[in-house]
Formats: C-alpha cells, sequence, structure tokens
C-alpha cells in the first residue's frame, strides 16, 4: 500500500520536502495544502520586485527555466498533489487524519496521512499600537504584500513613507521604496540597524543608506499609528514625535506560526517555534516540522534558536522529506545563522556570533581585529571591504566574521562559513590555498589578510584599537597622540578631524622629533586602510615608544562624522 505523505504549507520548505519525498519514494502519494493561491514564493525577492529591478511577478513563483509552480505544475512535472487557497483547520494525531477548508467553496473534508510534515512558516509581527488598522499601514510578508507595495510603486502617489524596523526586511524594504522615488524614514528601537552586525559595522551602513536620501532614526519606540477618515496620516513615535507618512511597512521581525502544532499537542520549545530534533522530527513521531515554524541548534553555542531564512528553509525541507519517505536516515545540524542582505550600493553579511553576542554567551576572551581593504587589484575595478573577525583568543578558533561594504561581500562570508563548519583555527586560515587572479582577488585574498591581521594581534605584534574605543577614549578626555600618515593630498580630501597630526609615512623616519617626547605617550596611528599605519607603529616601537597602537580599519572603517 502507497505511503502517503502530506504537507502543510506551501511557500518553501514544504514544496522542498515534498519534491525530496516524491523522489525518494515514487509510489508515495503526496500532497501539499497551501492556503494562499501561490506556491513557492521567492519572498527573499519581493523587496526587488517592488523596486522594480524586475517587472514579471511571475518570476517570484517560476522554476529557473521560467515555468511557474502551481498545481498543474506539481502534479504534471513532480506527481504531486497541491491543493492551494486550503486551509488546514486542525490535525487529528490518534487518526491520522488532517481536516481541511476549500476557501473558494467553503467545503471541509479530511485527508489521511501516514507521515505529516508541518512548514506553516512565520508571521509578521504586529505591535499592539493604536491605528495599526488604517489603511497604508502594511508588512511585506506576502505576495499580497508585494502586490500592494508594487501597485504604489507603479502608481507614484505616495510621497512619504516610514519603515519600521531596520532588520533586513526593513533595510531593504527602505532600498526599494526610496529607489521608487519616495521619500523614506527608517525606524528602529535599538541602538543600531541591521543587529547581526556589531555597532561600529552597522554605523557604516547605516551611513550609507543616509548617502542615499533615506533617514534613519534609532533608539526611538513605536507609539502608533495617526489616521484621518481610516487613511494613515502619520507615524506616531514615544519621544512625541510625528512624522507625516502615507505608508507605513512593519518590519519588526516575525514570530512562528505555531497555532496548528499546539493545537495538536506537539512540544513547542523553549524559543517558540515547534521543538524537532536533529531528523526534523516533532514530539510526535509521524510528524515532522520545517522551516521558519521551528527552532534548530546553533552550531557553536548549542543553544536552540530561530532561524527564518529561505535557504534553511529549503535545507530543512529535503532533510524531512527524506525522512518521511524512507524513515530516519539523514539530520540537519543546524546553523551558524549566515545571511547577507544588499543596502543600495553596499552589501553586508555575517556568519557566525558577533563580538556582542560571543560575550552575551559567555566566552571571556573574546579577541577581534577589524580590515579594511581591497576585494581586487585598483586596476581591476576594486571595491572596498570592511570585515570584523572574531576569535576564542584562548584556542584561536574562529567564531564569527562581519563583512560590509560595496566589494564581493558574499564571497567573503562564503568563505567565514565554511571556516566555521570545519571548526578552523586562524592558524588554519593564514596560509589558506585560494584561488587568486587580478579579476577576482588580491593575491592575498581579503579573507586571508584579515586573518594574517587576528595572527598579529594574538601573538602580540598589532596592538590594535577600535574606533568605538579611541573615539570613547576622547569623549573621556583622555589625549593620546593621534598620528595619521597618509599624504597630504589624501589628508585634504578626507580627514577624521579629531586632532590628528599628519606626518607621511615616507618623512617619519625623518621626523621623530615631531613626535611626543614621553616615550610612554599612548600614539594612535593609522592611514587610509591602516596599512601604512601598522608600518608606522612598528617603526615608532623600534625608535622606542612604549604604547603605539594602530586604528584598526583607518579612515575607511570610521563610523562616526569625519570633517572632511
Amino acid at each position: 500500500m502507497s505511503k502517503k505523505i502530506v504537507v502543510i504549507g506551501g511557500s518553501a520548505a514544504g514544496p522542498k520536502a515534498a519534491a525530496r519525498a516524491k523522489r525518494l519514494d515514487p509510489s508515495a502519494e503526496v500532497t501539499v495544502i497551501q492556503k494562499a493561491p501561490e506556491m513557492s514564493m521567492a519572498s527573499c525577492g519581493y523587496p526587488y520586485f517592488v523596486a522594480g529591478v524586475f517587472n514579471n511577478r511571475n518570476a517570484l513563483l517560476s522554476t529557473p527555466y521560467g515555468e511557474v509552480r502551481d498545481p498543474h505544475f506539481f502534479v504534471n512535472t513532480k506527481g504531486i498533489v497541491a491543493r492551494t487557497e486550503t486551509e488546514v483547520l486542525s490535525i487529528d494525531r490518534e487518526r491520522h487524519i488532517v481536516k481541511c477548508r476549500d476557501l473558494n467553496s467553503d467545503a471541509t473534508d479530511e485527508i489521511p496521512y501516514d507521515k505529516l510534515i508541518i512548514a506553516t512558516g512565520a508571521r509578521a509581527r504586529k505591535p499592539p499600537v493604536p491605528g495599526i488598522d488604517l489603511d497604508g499601514v502594511t508588512t511585506l510578508q506576502s505576495m499580497r504584500d508585494a502586490d500592494f507595495l508594487r501597485s504604489i510603486r507603479d502608481e507614484g502617489t505616495i510621497k512619504k513613507a516610514v519603515v519600521i524596523g531596520g532588520g533586513l526586511i526593513g533595510i531593504e524594504t527602505c532600498e526599494a521604496l526610496q529607489l521608487s522615488g519616495i521619500d523614506i524614514t527608517v525606524i528602529e528601537m535599538l541602538p543600531q540597524i541591521l543587529m547581526f552586525l556589531d555597532w561600529e559595522l552597522a554605523k557604516v551602513l547605516e551611513n550609507h543608506v543616509r548617502s542615499k536620501a533615506a533617514n534613519v532614526i534609532t533608539d526611538v519606540k513605536l507609539a502608533g499609528f495617526v489616521g484621518n477618515n481610516g487613511k494613515l496620516t502619520a507615524v506616531r513615535l514615544e519621544n512625541g514625535t510625528e512624522l507625516p507618512c502615507e505608508l507605513a511597512v512593519l518590519a519588526i521581525g516575525v514570530e512562528p506560526n505555531t497555532d496548528l502544532a499546539k493545537a495538536a499537542g506537539l512540544e513547542i520549545g523553549t524559543t517558540g517555534g515547534i521543538l524537532v530534533d536533529e531528523y526534523m522530527q516533532t514530539s510526535a513521531p509521524d510528524i515532522y516540522a520545517v522551516g521558519d515554524c521551528v527552532e534548530v541548534v546553533h552550531r557553536i553555542t548549542g543553544k536552540k534558536t530561530r532561524a527564518p531564512f529561505g535557504d534553511l528553509a529549503n535545507l530543512e525541507g529535503r532533510v524531512a522529506g527524506e525522512n518521511a519517505a524512507l524513515g530516519n536516515s539523514v539530520t540537519f545540524p543546524g546553523t551558524f545563522h549566515t545571511g547577507i542582505c544588499k543596502v543600495f550600493d553596499f552589501n553586508a553579511g555575517s556568519t557566525g556570533l558577533s563580538e556582542s553576542r560571543a560575550r552575551q554567551e559567555g566566552y571571556k576572551d573574546v579577541v577581534t581585529v577589524i580590515n579594511a581593504s581591497l576585494d581586487k587589484p585598483e586596476f581591476m575595478g576594486a571595491k572596498l571591504l570592511i570585515s570584523k573577525m572574531v576569535v576564542e583568543g584562548t584556542t584561536g578558533r574562529i567564531l564569527g566574521v562581519q563583512c560590509v561594504g560595496p566589494g564581493d561581500v558574499g564571497k567573503q562570508v562564503a568563505m567565514a562559513a565554511m571556516a566555521l563548519l570545519g571548526k578552523l583555527r586562524v592558524s588554519d586560515v593564514v596560509t589558506a590555498d585560494l584561488p587568486y587572479a587580478p579579476p577576482f582577488s588580491l593575491a592575498i585574498d581579503h579573507f586571508i589578510a584579515t586573518a594574517h591581521l587576528m595572527e598579529n594581534k594574538l601573538k602580540g605584534r598589532l596592538k590594535g584599537m577600535g574606533a568605538t574605543e579611541l573615539k570613547g577614549k576622547l569623549d573621556k578626555g583622555e589625549k593620546p597622540f593621534l598620528l595619521d600618515v597618509r599624504t597630504p593630498g589624501e589628508f585634504d580630501t578626507m580627514r577624521l578631524g579629531i586632532g590628528e597630526t599628519l606626518i607621511p609615512i615616507g618623512d617619519l623616519r625623518h621626523r621623530l622629533n615631531d613626535l611626543p617626547a614621553d616615550k610612554e605617550r599612548e600614539i594612535v596611528c593609522w592611514c587610509k586602510i591602516s596599512l601604512r599605519g601598522y608600518e608606522a607603529a612598528i617603526l615608532l616601537e623600534a625608535a622606542g615608544w612604549k604604547n603605539v597602537k594602530v586604528l584598526e580599519g583607518g579612515v575607511m572603517a570610521w563610523p562616526y562624522r569625519r570633517e572632511k
């Protein structure tokens, strides 16, 4: 008798699980139940559809060769029954039955299962504030939301919008609407945008967003929405400020959609997602769960976490589909929280632990380094990369890497993610054999160069100082000697303006008398990216100065206001 496999949810994880199960057990009767009209939506592409990067709506629903993944596609190509616009009302675990309702006819029926896979996803968080139901307040969670925002772009009638939330979706939505000619303000209740980054890198991104004529307000909470005749007219903040607007997009995160699982008596984890084991199996042996509705293991901390990412949803679905078809034989080991996003002309990505997260997790010996350098030679159209590596100092094990800038951030984060997968130490990376040719990288790739800086720091050769540490010293009234070793032309074009002295690196050996006579005086050196700053520090230490530091990342990684 054919095995009956039922999948609840038809976005990313569900169809992947169904397809995997059917491939491995062609005799199985596989059914996917989807509440929305569409299936297999590329939801990460919604902001780019809204922005007009592409205009074919069906591209969000299509295979690589252009066929729309609708019920006809699933039954004809894959032999899978797909029921759209069908709501699952309940799961009867004793009878192994799923009760459904057709949203068009209102008719109900029951579908039996031998194995059930829950892929109910997540829903957008909506704060309990006044005016939340006003016309003009929306999210960007569904195809319907994407269609609504795209219609706003195409009509061109809305002039001002506010995005509430400075995370991935919030910043991508900000760009999409700004490119549509709408005046944008991003509101974030936390001290920074993009919380997967440490503050100094997030601030670089925030400065870039501002440079694109989009306002960013951090450290302030939403109080509510103001309207007239049922339509949005302003967003009110807790500090009393009102921001006039005709559109507000809520992007404050998602919460797992676990209603069905809870009603069926399945165990829910500590983070609020459905509890699953490494086989993606729930507390009920014949039920699996995948995607944004579950919690998984963080592969560094070992703790449970939620990771609502499209790539992980597909990987989890693949595992659950195979296990549902053939029995538990493959596992999903968890996540490093690897992610990337586009921020206008910049990119931002990370994997593993940030410095702040590592300290929160109790790591006692956290060492970090910031590297600002190019992704390839100048003559090949080089672009800037700013990376921060986080390491456990006692072992040298890499805990996390963040990277921002207009350069090839994706390559850097991908290499870092594989380093985490291999539990590599800094000493493993400093001589890594990576592909090199001028169109693709420098002779010493940015990732290896970051490891070189970290190695020098761990061995005491590089005494680095981050921008936040230097700014903190200055704000407290401390007066280190600040030494910029760039050329006069560079200095005139761009400088920090914090009381620094310019002595070009080529003149430094001959101008040591211009430095403090007190050899114990703290000196902080830098250049554009602090390569020359490091050379200057070595020179000064050889000349007898005892307390010489290098400003990591130099001028290019400085996240504060510059004089020029």
